[in-house]
């Protein structure tokens, strides 16, 4: 399968080095170097987005919050800031992932990779109910007394992996490349953001708490 990829930067030799190095490695890459064009572009109907937050007209945390309306693919950020907030200010509007500039083309080639594997792998398990929260794998929804539950991918991503292997715990190390598919320092605010978020959409209608924190270890999915 040919994968189409779609890069938005306001950096045009950004733009053309990923578009080289990824069509050589078979995939379909569109690029973009500002938010109108890659608003036009978004029909193509990408299987990944690479965007940066630094654009000319709208930023990429803005036009991030204004696609998750329409799209739902794995997206991932390019971008010079590295602040806790700039992250989790991502992670709220949508975003997947992050990567500093300047960054390896062999590591966001390892990322890229890593969220597509994800997003086609088959599902082994169709539906899982803890009481009265049940969750549907093929759906990827979670309920609670026949109450939606909402979650972006990447929550849905964790509370997949985590369920399936309910009482096992799992470092962030182990979550990081099971679910990201690499092993970077200085990203473990990414993921306990994530847990966050997940916590309390779930406390919010069910006053319990699913995901057990092991102090000096990690995570687990409580039976």
């Amino acid at each position: 399968m040919n994968y189409k990829l779609l890069v938005l930067d306001d950096e045009p030799t950004i733009c053309n080095l990923m578009k080289i190095h990824f069509e050589t490695e078979g995939y379909i890459v569109y690029t973009a170097n500002d938010a109108q064009e890659g608003t036009k572009l978004l029909s193509i109907n990408p299987d990944l987005i690479l965007l940066d937050i630094n654009m000319p007209d709208t930023d990429g945390i803005e036009f991030c919050k204004k696609m998750r309306q329409h799209i739902d693919c794995p997206i991932i950020f390019l971008t010079s800031r590295i602040t806790e907030q700039d992250k989790i200010k991502g992670l709220q509007v949508g975003g997947d992932d992050y990567i500093t500039k300047p960054f390896s083309i062999a590591e966001l080639t390892a990322r890229v990779e890593a969220h597509l594997r994800r997003e086609s792998r088959s599902r082994h398990c169709s539906v899982k109910i803890y009481g009265e929260l049940m969750i549907e794998y093929n759906e990827r929804c979670v309920y609670f007394k026949d109450q939606l539950i909402p979650f972006s991918k990447k929550e849905f991503d964790i509370i997949e992996f985590l369920s399936l292997n309910a009482g096992q715990v799992f470092t962030k190390e182990m979550l990081y490349e099971r679910l990201w598919g690499f092993d970077a320092d200085g990203n473990s605010d990414v993921l306990k953001e994530h847990i966050r978020r997940i916590r309390t959409k779930i406390m919010k209608v069910t006053d319990e708490n699913y995901i057990d924190t092991v102090w000096g270890v990690g995570y687990k999915w409580i039976k």
